[in-house]
């Protein structure tokens, strides 16, 4: 029997649809909009569909994978869980840190995969990146930023923090190895709606003195997406535009005089990370590996997510 009933085939799940689908391990859909449904049963006529959530959780089938509104993901998740589903869930995971970790402890409680779509996580210049990182060429890794800001659609239920940013946070924990966090310090302005942010700057102390800032930005006239990071001996710069990573041999010696030893462009795999992330979970699945990104990366991800709006005010 083909593993996974993937929920909701709507801008996103219809791309995680055809990624099962070809990957030959679709065994259903459920989306509630007629519409979408139809169109799935005339793209993929071999694929069941359902309307009803709850149909799909009494099938044999083994996975879910959640493609919904993030406020449906926690009770959704869970229902599965306690179906006794292996379980992919979008970011972000759950909009509160306590549901997230009740998620992570009842998957480990019960030995059933969680995965959280941390999609970036499964891009080739980003895993080049951690290990080249952890092979030390580049020396301590001190600080991460990232970038995320386009003129893009703007929501009226959520802010650009809860939207853009949980793919940023995943790789800054990666980045720098998955530190505690010791502060957060968030500003953010909602220039075309009162309490929702559009533009939003988020500082982050970790332990050992690690440190990251995060900015995204959906009222922005670049189309920007960068991760920078600094480490002692060696400075990385990714384009997610571009698709280029940069390593530049450049610093600071022990008397605080520059250096600069030239830069050069890595070449990296362009294959395809949703690809690369659907394959993941399906591994995961008969090997009962602990994936990539799993719940607790997932509370991790939330917990920051959930600090920094409060330090704006929501």
């Amino acid at each position: 029997m083909k593993p996974v009933i993937v929920v909701g085939a709507g801008n996103w799940g219809k791309n995680l649809v055809g990624n099962f689908y070809h990957l030959g391990a679709l065994a259903g859909v459920v989306e509630v909009n007629p519409e979408l449904r139809q169109g799935v049963s005339a793209t993929y006529p071999d694929v069941i569909t359902y309307s009803d959530y709850q149909d799909a959780l009494e099938t044999d089938v083994q996975a879910v994978v959640l493609a919904t509104p993030a406020a449906m993901h926690y009770p959704m998740a869970m229902a599965a869980l306690e179906a006794g589903k292996d379980v992919f869930v979008e970011k972000p995971m759950c909009l509160q840190a306590e549901e997230a970790r009740q998620l992570a402890e009842y998957a480990d409680k019960h030995e059933r995969i969680l995965m959280v779509g941390h999609l970036l996580l499964y891009q080739p210049a980003i895993a080049w990146m951690r290990d080249y990182l952890a092979s030390g060429k580049a020396g301590e890794v001190l600080h991460v930023a990232t970038q995320r800001a386009k003129l893009g659609k703007v929501r009226t239920q959520e802010n650009v923090w809860w939207s853009f940013a949980p793919h940023d946070i995943s790789v800054v924990l990666d980045l720098l190895g998955n530190p505690l966090v010791k502060t957060v310090q968030a500003h953010g302005h909602g220039m075309l709606q009162p309490k929702i942010e559009d533009n939003v700057h988020v500082d982050l102390e970790f332990e050992l003195g690690k440190t990251a800032h995060i900015h995204c930005s959906w009222y922005w006239p670049l189309l920007q997406r960068t991760t920078v990071v600094i480490a002692s001996e060696q400075m990385l710069v990714y384009d997610e535009v571009l698709q280029t990573v940069t390593v530049y041999d450049k610093g600071v010696d022990d008397q605080l005089q520059n250096r600069d030893q030239g830069n050069w462009c890595v070449q990296v795999a362009t294959s395809e990370p949703l690809k690369i992330e659907c394959e993941h979970f399906l591994h995961c699945l008969k090997t009962r590996e602990r994936p990539r990104s799993d719940g607790w990366n997932g509370v991790a991800v939330v917990e920051i997510l959930a600090k920094a709006q409060e330090a704006m005010g929501g």
